[in-house]
Parts: C-alpha cells; sequence; structure tokens
C-alpha cells in the first residue's frame, strides 16, 4: 500500500501543474470519464454528494454543472495545497455553492450516515489502507439508500495490454516530467497503476466492506473502471 506522507508530499509538489498534466497525458479523454460518472451520479438523484480526494476540484466542479442546484456538493482532500488550487478555480469560476476543505479519506470529519453519494476519483489507488477507506466512506453514507462511486485504473484489455504500459512506464513519466519537472510523481503513478487490481478484484474489495449490489463499468478498453457500490 502507497505511504500516505509520501503520496501527500508528492501531491503538493505537482499541484500547480496537476491540470494541465491530466489533460495531457490522458490526450483529453478524461473528461469522458467524469461525465459518465456524472451521468451515473445524476441517474441516483442524490441530494448530498461528497467528492472525495478531490485534488484541484474537477470532478465536483462537473457534479455541479451536472446535478440539480438543489444538490449539496463538498469536496476533500487531505492535501493542502491541492484544496487551494480548487479554491483558486472557484473563486475563478465563481462557484461558491461547492464546499472544499481538509478531509482524510481514513478519518473523514464528517457525520455518520449523513451523504446519499460519495466520489472518489482517481483517488483510491492511493489510500495507505483501502479498505479502511471503504468502510470509513461507507460509515459516512446512509445505510441501505447510499452509494459510492470509485472511478480508478484497471487493467486493460489483454490486446491493449502492451501498448499501454509501453506508454505508462516509458512514455508518461518523461513527457510528465516536461509539464510539471517531476519524473518522480509519475514514475509513481505508473507504478502503481500496474500492480492495482482488475475490476473484478476492486468488486470484490467492496463486497469485503458490506456494499452490495455492485457493478464495474470499464472504460478506455478497460484501463479504466467506474464501480458503483450501494450501502
Amino acid at each position: 500500500m502507497p505511504d500516505a506522507s509520501k503520496v501527500n508530499s508528492m501531491f503538493a509538489r505537482i499541484a500547480s501543474r496537476y491540470d494541465v498534466a491530466n489533460r495531457m497525458l490522458s490526450f483529453g479523454i478524461d473528461r469522458i470519464w467524469r461525465n459518465r460518472l456524472v451521468d451515473e451520479v445524476y441517474y441516483r438523484s442524490p441530494k448530498t454528494v461528497i467528492d472525495l480526494a478531490t485534488g484541484s476540484g474537477d470532478v465536483a466542479f462537473a457534479l455541479r454543472e451536472g446535478l440539480p442546484q438543489s444538490t449539496t456538493i463538498q469536496g476533500l482532500d487531505f492535501c493542502g495545497p491541492m484544496i487551494v488550487e480548487a479554491k483558486r478555480k472557484q473563486d475563478a469560476l465563481d462557484r461558491s455553492d461547492i464546499q472544499f476543505g481538509i478531509g482524510d479519506v481514513l478519518d473523514l470529519p464528517l457525520k455518520t450516515e449523513t451523504a446519499d453519494a460519495i466520489t472518489i476519483s482517481f483517488g483510491y489507488r492511493n489510500l495507505e489502507n483501502r479498505h479502511k477507506g471503504l468502510l470509513e466512506m461507507k460509515r459516512v453514507l446512509k445505510a441501505g439508500s447510499g452509494h459510492l462511486f470509485i472511478l480508478e485504473f484497471s487493467q486493460p484489455h489483454p490486446l491493449y495490454r502492451p501498448f499501454y504500459y509501453f506508454y505508462l512506464k516509458r512514455l508518461l513519466p518523461v513527457l510528465a516530467n516536461i509539464v510539471t519537472g517531476d519524473f518522480a510523481a509519475y514514475q509513481y503513478l505508473s507504478d502503481s497503476i500496474e500492480s492495482f487490481p482488475d475490476h473484478a478484484g476492486i468488486t470484490q474489495e467492496l463486497k469485503n466492506a458490506g456494499f452490495r449490489d455492485i457493478i464495474a463499468i470499464p472504460m478506455a478498453l478497460g484501463s479504466v473502471a467506474l464501480h458503483i457500490g450501494k450501502t
């Protein structure tokens, strides 16, 4: 499992260039993945949504655009500089209707059974203890009706895998270093994706934490998957 202090330090170093790197390294299709997440959240009609590992706030802003204005949206991240970036974008977009703050997925500053939905996008992989994180998210979700949405990298289709991992291990860290000046951060990204379970493995982790009615939606030839579980 990743070391939380090292992950925090890594994201703090790249916070100011995080968005630019994401757009470039995903060739812009990260927007498609976020839109699918928002569509699935919208379908469940939540009144309160918590976006965890919110980073610079892209998912929180997409949720705000795609959900009714009556829906309460809060974004939390354990990395202070990332929240600074989210608030900077919030001011630029004049989106005072989202609450951003510091919050660790493993010890959330939220009351039990207060959220209808929790989203976490490309942050679940970085948790120091994924099972503990799932139990904490389940605690905050309303029992019997809450939904968890995990958008995360996965293991691609076997025919696509050699090309994907060539890009991931050989090209991505070099390109990211040009944009962010931090080769090590994106070498970590590459390594963490390669060792991460496929969608069947994450489905089992959700089951082990007590979630039910779990579905996995593969995207990008299986290299990304959206997992949805109900409390």
